[in-house]
């Protein structure tokens, strides 16, 4: 192999891995981390502070309602000072927090702390994610679905370590362990993330406090929105799901949520190179198509086996829908990233927070099995809708 043909193989690889995308994508797994590490908190959670499921169900609201606060006065902060400052000063901020969320012993509280992690998930939620579009337009590459595979696998990695930690240490020194995990990801990346300029110019005349006027970010709002209660729908009640209606035991149950994590994490590393051959739009109703056979099946399913296929192929269709949703969000013509994200990214991630309150309601009366089913009757208007993905190859076409 003549020194050419090496430096060749080198070149697209160095274009591929920079470190302003190991930086973001540092940013993510952390993000994802500590959602993750939060998961197997919960029922302890509701047991010191003695929360019937009712009380502990306003409790997971009242973290919605503190990230769909803080979201969109993130956006306008990007716009102000970049996503680089947005997103590790949110990120510093939210470090603590899961060790707060261990000391809290009242439910006044318990109820502060868990409104602050909310909203700090939040607004490092769209300042990383307006980061990853400029670090895409900077690199003219698709990066999204990897940097949210970084966040499935950050999640998986909280999610499953614990637990065990829990259990074998205690739920004071989880906490700390996790604080100084984010600690760590959170230096590593400080000096690498890309330094994007603020835009002063997206917030004279007083612009910057209004909500777009044009119909655009709304519908891509209401495509993310679509895509993300399905994920939320399987993450608060897919183990619930196989546990009461399908009879599967506590440590069957838990693969429902594992199952679909991990094909998410392995897809989204896939997505960014199936989303280069393929464009966006053609993606999206690709993985549309799977997700909605996915969510079929889980509904459908007459034991747990089957159903947990169902997850790991819901996992594999949602994988990619919502990067490229964020994507074409950060990309749309004559709108500042910040804005057209926040926009997006705060109704996506309600269809997360606030609708498994929802879901559990209308569950009491119809049982979970018709929630899957009804479920994947909203990613059909996804498909009818597709064509809006096509501004998410703006950014490396």
């Amino acid at each position: 192999m003549s020194q050419s043909d090496v430096e060749k193989t080198v070149r697209p690889l160095a274009s591929y891995l920079t470190r302003e995308r190991a930086g973001v994508a540092l940013l993510f797994l952390m993000n994802g981390f500590m959602v993750g590490a939060w998961a197997p908190k919960i029922p302890e959670f509701a047991e010191r502070l003695g929360l019937s499921e009712k009380e502990l169900g306003l409790m997971i609201l009242v973290f919605g309602v503190g990230s769909i606060i803080m979201m969109p006065i993130a956006g306008s902060q990007i716009a102000r000072f970049g996503s680089n400052m947005v997103s590790k000063f949110a990120a510093v901020l939210l470090t603590p927090m899961l060790f707060l969320l261990s000391l809290s012993g009242e439910i006044w509280s318990g109820a502060i702390a868990i409104f602050l992690f909310g909203g700090l998930i939040g607004a490092m939620d769209v300042a990383m994610n307006a980061n990853a579009v400029a670090t895409e337009k900077h690199m003219r590459r698709a990066i999204m679905s990897s940097c949210h595979a970084f966040w499935s696998l950050g999640g998986l990695i909280g999610a499953s370590t614990g637990g065990f930690l829990i259990q074998s240490i205690g739920v004071l020194a989880h906490a700390v362990v996790v604080t100084l995990f984010a600690a760590l990801m959170i230096a590593a990346s400080w000096k690498i993330v890309l330094h994007d300029a603020p835009h002063p110019d997206e917030h004279k005349d007083g612009t910057r406090s209004r909500l777009p006027r044009t119909p655009l970010p709304w519908l891509i709002g209401i495509v993310a929105l679509f895509c993300m209660i399905p994920e939320g729908a399987v993450l608060d009640w897919g183990a619930l799901y196989m546990r009461n209606e399908l009879g599967a035991s506590v440590a069957l149950s838990g693969f429902a949520f594992a199952g679909f994590s991990l094909t998410m994490a392995i897809m989204r590393f896939a997505g960014d190179l199936i989303r280069d051959r393929l464009g966006a739009v053609m993606t999206l109703r690709i993985c549309g198509t799977i997700a909605i056979a996915g969510l079929a099946i889980i509904g459908l399913a007459p034991n747990s086996a089957v159903a947990i296929v169902g997850f790991a192929l819901a996992g594999i269709g949602i994988s990619n829908m919502v990067p490229i949703v964020f994507s074409a969000a950060g990309n749309l013509p004559g709108m500042a990233a910040g804005v057209g994200l926040s926009v997006v990214t705060t109704m996506g991630y309600s269809g997360i927070l606030l609708a498994p309150s929802v879901i559990g309601f209308v569950a009491e009366h119809t049982g979970l099995a018709s929630i899957f089913l009804a479920l994947s009757g909203f990613l059909i208007v996804v498909l009818a809708v597709s064509r809006l993905a096509r501004y998410a190859d703006g950014a490396h076409h």
